[in-house]
């Protein structure tokens, strides 16, 4: 039996192109999906405390009382400049809710165990309630108090910059 080589190496280029292409176009990001016309339309917005997880008098804990994630996140919500904030949901075009959530990771059963601070931001829709975008945003207690306040005014910050991205989105989000 007689192999022709020249036939099988074009055979193998071509399945070879085909195979890459396939791969190229499986790999291709999708466009970005449109974002809700109610957030890039919205002018005042209603802040409200979606509250804080209570930790105990032994574990890391953050300055400033259980407040400190709803006055934080308000203040610079407003030094944005982006929204007028109101004093109720009815008044508003859109709600923010904030939460401060402590989650708490058991290691190797009773051994060990690993606490993750996380921010929740829930956007939603004051006249239907539907849920219309949420961050969720993991930090770290740091080594310390400053340094654990330090990473908390770092979250809100990221968070508020992410919010800010969010209603000015490029173009190309503008669908």
């Amino acid at each position: 039996m007689r192999i022709d080589f020249s036939k099988a190496f074009l055979h193998f280029g071509f399945y070879a192109l085909l195979s890459a292409m396939s791969v190229a176009q499986k790999q291709a990001p999708a466009p970005p999906a449109p974002i809700p016309a109610q957030i890039l339309a919205a002018k005042k917005v209603f802040v409200a405390n979606g509250g804080v997880d209570g930790m105990a008098e032994d574990d890391p804990i953050f300055s400033g009382g259980s407040d400190r994630a709803y006055n934080q996140f308000y203040a610079r919500v407003k030094d944005l400049g982006h929204f007028e904030i109101v004093g109720s949901p009815a008044e508003a075009d859109l709600l923010l809710e904030i939460r401060q959530e402590v989650l708490t990771v058991t290691l190797r059963g009773e051994v060990g165990r690993s606490d993750t601070p996380v921010f929740h931001l829930q956007i939603r829709d004051p006249k239907t309630n539907a849920l219309l975008w949420a961050f969720h945003l993991h930090f770290k207690f740091g080594g310390g108090q400053a340094n654990s306040d330090r990473n908390f005014d770092q979250a809100v910050d990221r968070l508020v910059n992410d919010l800010r991205i969010l209603v000015a989105p490029s173009p190309a989000r503008v669908q």
